[in-house]
């Protein structure tokens, strides 16, 4: 359990652990771990014995006490601590402040797999798990690294492992290779890998690569192409369209249209990334995803969770590349 005491000084704090691993944890290889909560929110960190001293500005001792409460909760939960789940609590702390820190906390925003549990890395990433619990079809909007499909991929998962379902299917849209699919050397299968193959590294996240073999080989589990979906209905399934928004107004109600009893469909995609194919002479054809969001918005049992720069969840630096593009667009 940790406990915080504020010092004579208005920029001091000092957080105690009497857990000596979960010290050990919270400090991680060569204090790594104090290293970056110093460079990412300005503060000094000075271990000694059980406890943490932390100076700097008010403001910036109270982000960094946020950050080891946020990791000493995931300590005291049985969950590992990372240089990643650092980065998370991080954002957190920054993003959300105290209030979301303890929601995000909670045993309610888990997700469960073989291989580990998931949990919530930005405020608006416990929305979209608390989303796809509460609706049949969540549209998971935004950047990439922000966790939209990673996320739904872990929930499906956790569905299919728990036998909530029978069936997990996730596809893509093929945009790059078009209609010459025909003319790629293979069969249909190492044709549209390529395309498929962030789903496939997704998967082999969350269940031995053995398991995700056996499961695609007995049905369970669907890697495909959103043209093998036309003339389908997916009826206890878990069904995920990644890079929705290279899909065409026609494929995205075709899509949408398949689902079927006792299932749940996520739609993910970042509108700001199209790549649909413009033919000579003619304008870029319209999103399905963009179409999809004007028409959906407000009809029920459909949840829109929006991603943003600041719910990127990989390297630092990718949130900032984020920011600069999307501050270019806005000067366009």
């Amino acid at each position: 359990m940790s406990t915080a005491s504020k010092k004579t000084s208005e920029e001091s704090l000092s957080v105690t652990i009497d857990n000596p691993q979960h010290l050990t944890e919270l400090c991680g290889y060569n204090d790594k771990h104090l290293a970056i909560v110093e460079q990412e929110t300005d503060v000094l960190i000075n271990p000694h014995g059980n406890r943490l001293f932390i100076n700097g500005s008010p403001s910036s001792c109270l982000v960094a006490q946020a950050v080891f409460n946020e990791l000493m909760q995931r300590l005291e939960r049985g969950l590992s601590v990372e240089e990643d789940d650092v980065l998370a609590a991080i954002r957190l702390a920054t993003n959300g402040g105290g209030a979301e820190l303890i929601t995000t906390s909670s045993d309610r925003y888990l997700v469960n797999t073989r291989n580990k549990t998931i949990s919530p890395r930005s405020p608006q990433q416990a929305k979209y798990i608390d989303a796809l619990k509460k609706h049949d079809m969540v549209f998971g909007i935004g950047p990439a690294g922000t966790g939209k499909t990673y996320l739904a991929a872990a929930f499906g998962i956790s569905l299919l492992l728990k036998k909530q379902v029978e069936r997990l299917i996730l596809s893509r849209p093929a945009v790059e290779a078009g209609e010459r699919l025909g003319f790629l050397p293979g069969d249909m299968k190492e044709k549209v890998d390529p395309y498929l193959r962030p789903l496939y590294d997704a998967l082999h996240d969350f269940i031995p690569k053995d398991q995700v073999t056996r499961k695609l080989d007995a049905g369970e589990i669907e890697v495909a192409p959103l043209a093998f979906m036309r003339g389908r209905t997916l009826s206890k399934a878990f069904v995920i369209l990644d890079e929705a928004q290279n899909t065409t107004p026609m494929q995205m109600k075709m899509f949408l249209t398949r689902l079927g009893e006792h299932s749940k469909m996520v739609v993910t995609g970042d509108p700001t990334q199209i790549d649909l194919p413009q033919t000579a002479g003619e304008r870029r054809p319209r999103s399905g995803l963009v179409e999809a969001v004007g028409l959906l918005e407000g009809v029920k049992g459909v949840a829109f969770t929006r991603f943003t720069d600041k719910d990127v969840v990989r390297h630092p630096l990718v949130s900032r590349i984020v920011k600069a593009y999307e501050r270019q667009d806005g000067a366009s």
